[in-house]
């Protein structure tokens, strides 16, 4: 009996691509099609000549970069050398997750389905661009996208004879087995986790991060400000990290010792009790972060990450294992396509955790087969940060600007982000604190001419990659460096303050300030900007580079009509030709953003 292939691959940054991608996959087994699930730089691009049918799932980031682990895929299949003709053979599919509040909204997809178009590729169905900003989220878009796609691919690839659609009421195969080991084959594998070798063998990564010394952790608000925000500095001495001012640091949180122990006895687990996986599959790659034997503490402190707010699939999956017909209902319920709305109020909005729906299913959540918790619960995803200092400055350091994330909704638990709650709570002065991270390389590239100025508009916590980049100039003794910082109060969140005002007296340092919240009338950079258009201008002609970071949502537009107003008022263009004039800037890479929502 012939079986069909599909290969589903996906460039995901935080974990939603490759959530859609696992669904599209099980969709897939359901009609019986034999099908692989894998991140596009982990697939050996010189076989897609050979591949009749793919679905590609791509997430957009930053400014309308590739996800990290398809970046490779994307160098390559944008070679020039590559015939128009080479996927002649393949049908295919484009799904694009985004956020419309970002100005390049889903580029990756749209840029992806024009160029495998242009290599001779099939396209199925029209791409699918689903946006976080929607009510419901992404779902919105792929929920009648899917309908089509799969309408169209079995019209192009029918069931085979005698078979039907497997029944949503079935339960697929989880993807591994646990195989509890006796207290003598254990072993102590993941206890090696934070015992760096001396000196560390191989450049940190991922897959083998640096567990660095936490040397400091400093509030840098006041403490009446409302916001806690932190400078925090690692020793990376024996790493072989460099870092250059732009760079981010990787970070891998872990959960709270009290959240892993409630899930430990909500769900009846061990912890001290050590497991190895056995694949269902053959091929089936083992996880990568999980080291093999594995304690189930190491699983749910280090892995699991049932801090998250949990994706619908979460709740499909967790209804076809409740043997509780009320649980059962309202799970189902929340995994319908009716249900969206429902469990956008129940779990979305208020941001409700794993965890605490695991509390609110108990007779569900007890009767949980460890087999299904790797399908379940998704990996913990390390967390980005710009590096606020420079290793040129500062040798064998990494410094972050840290704002911790406590937020209220409606639930009566205060909402924490997991990394940021987690590195405030480390004090290196009471004990010794390793903390695993790697380096890649930012968004944003710092001119190598030292004559070259650079202007810098950071409020908040964006001027981190600002710091880093003017204690490198400084540290070059390159001048010409120009600050505009905003941030709510002179007194409570004015970060660095010393810092900027010792630049300012050696001549290193032009630096604006925007105080929001010091008088009646709230200032922010862009106004800065502005009054100081002439100072701009005359930079900008100068061929000084602009640089941009902070939070996505009204800000960076403000910023760049501020920008235009000083091309227009400065430079004498017009309205039509001072856009023109910032995208060519732009363009020549002289303006470089970087923000996050």
């Amino acid at each position: 009996m012939a079986v069909h292939k599909i290969l589903i691959l996906f460039g995901s940054q935080t974990g939603t691509a490759e959530d859609a991608a696992e669904r599209i996959g099980r969709e897939a087994k359901r009609r019986h099609f034999q099908c692989t699930v894998e991140a596009l730089d982990d697939y050996n691009v010189a076989n897609l000549i050979h591949e009749p049918l793919v679905v590609f799932i791509c997430a957009t980031t930053g400014q309308g970069d590739p996800p990290d682990n398809m970046k490779n895929f994307w160098r390559f299949v944008f070679r020039k050398s590559l015939p128009p003709t080479s996927l002649c053979r393949m049908d295919y599919a484009v799904l694009g997750l985004g956020d419309s509040s970002y100005p390049k909204f889903n580029f990756v997809a749209k840029k992806l389905h024009k160029r495998l178009l242009q290599l001779g590729g099939s396209p199925i169905v029209p791409a699918a661009l689903g946006d976080d900003q929607h009510d419901l989220g992404p779902d919105a878009v792929i929920d009648p996208w899917l309908l089509d796609l799969w309408e169209k691919i079995l019209a192009l690839y029918p069931l085979p004879s005698g078979l039907h659609i497997i029944s949503p009421d079935t339960m697929l195969p989880p993807k591994f087995t646990f195989q509890l080991l006796d207290e003598a084959s254990s072993g102590r594998t993941e206890s090696q986790h934070l015992q760096p070798e001396q000196p560390f063998q191989e450049a940190p990564s991922e897959l083998h991060p640096f567990p660095a010394w936490m040397v400091s952790n400093q509030r840098v608000t006041s403490e009446s400000h409302f916001q806690d925000v932190r400078l925090i500095a690692f020793d990376v001495s024996g790493s072989g990290i460099e870092a250059a001012a732009g760079d981010v640091v990787m970070i891998q949180p872990c959960n709270a010792p009290e959240e892993v122990q409630l899930f430990c006895d909500l769900l009846h687990l061990d912890p001290d009790a050590h497991f190895v996986l056995r694949p269902m599959e053959a091929g089936t790659p083992l996880p990568a972060h999980l080291p093999q034997p594995c304690s189930v503490h190491h699983l749910v402190s280090r892995y699991l990450d049932i801090a998250c707010v949990p994706r619908r699939s979460f709740f499909e999956l967790l209804s076809r294992l409740s043997p509780n017909e009320l649980e059962r209902e309202k799970l189902q319920e929340f995994s319908s396509t009716q249900g969206q709305e429902e469990l956008h109020a129940y779990c979305n909005r208020p941001r409700r955790t794993t965890l605490e729906v695991l509390c609110d299913f108990p007779q569900t959540t007890c009767a949980i087969p460890c087999d299904y918790l790797l399908d379940l619960i998704p990996r913990i995803r390390p967390r980005a940060f710009s590096i606020a200092s420079s290793m040129l400055a500062h040798p064998n350091r990494i410094e972050i600007l840290l704002a911790v994330v406590r937020y209220k909704t409606h639930l009566s638990k205060p909402r924490r982000g997991l990394c940021s709650t987690w590195l405030a709570g480390l004090d290196p002065q009471n004990e010794a604190v390793r903390v695993p991270l790697w380096v890649k390389r930012g968004g944003m590239t710092f001119p190598a001419d030292p004559d070259t100025p650079v202007i810098m508009i950071g409020p908040g916590t964006g001027v981190a990659p600002f710091r880093a980049a003017i204690q490198e100039r400084g540290a070059q003794g390159k001048k010409g460096n120009c600050l505009f910082f905003g941030c709510r109060q002179k007194a409570k969140d004015f970060y660095c303050q010393s810092e900027w005002e010792e630049l300012l007296e050696r001549g290193f340092l032009a630096l604006f300030v925007a105080f929001s919240r010091d008088q009646e009338e709230k200032v922010y950079v862009q106004h800065r900007i502005k009054e100081e258009e002439e100072l701009v201008w005359d930079l900008v002609k100068r061929g000084a580079h602009i640089f941009l970071a902070g939070n996505a949502k009204q800000m960076p537009e403000a910023v760049a009509g501020a920008l235009k107003c000083v091309f227009q008022s400065g430079g004498g263009l017009s309205p039509s030709e001072a856009e023109e004039y910032l995208s060519g800037l732009e363009r020549a890479r002289r303006y470089q953003a970087e923000t996050w929502s």
